[in-house]
């Protein structure tokens, strides 16, 4: 879970705000893990489309939905589709998901986190 921004002072100017780590959570908004995993999610499909080269249009195509989803998430427009929902836009891609549990974590007072990479 992302801590919340503390403020610093520089002299003779306005505090500076030193960001979580998460933007959406520093901007207070809700389920901002989620937001932050969706994101890097389209990032990963709008990276894909443009290193092969694909029009809105074909990408539309090898994922199974229409033009103006696709520029939904090229924009950044995430709010009506689900982490799910990007995962099986990236596997029709023909791109491998890899999820790992690590499981030997002995901390038990805090929520657990989602990371996304692109390799």
């Amino acid at each position: 879970m992302a801590e919340p921004m503390e403020p610093m002072t520089h002299p003779a100017q306005e505090p500076v705000l030193i960001g979580s780590g998460n933007v959406f959570a520093d901007l207070d908004l809700p389920n901002p893990d989620e937001m932050v995993v969706k994101a890097k999610l389209a990032v990963a499909i709008q990276g894909t489309i443009e290193t092969r080269g694909l029009t809105q249009r074909r990408a539309a195509e090898l994922m199974g939905i229409d033009q103006p989803k696709v520029s939904k998430i090229i924009r950044g427009r995430l709010g009506e589709f689900s982490t799910e929902w990007l995962l099986t836009r990236i596997l029709r891609l023909g791109l491998d998901i890899d999820i790992v549990v690590h499981t030997e974590s002995t901390a038990e007072d805090r929520l657990g986190a989602i990371n996304v990479a692109c390799i």
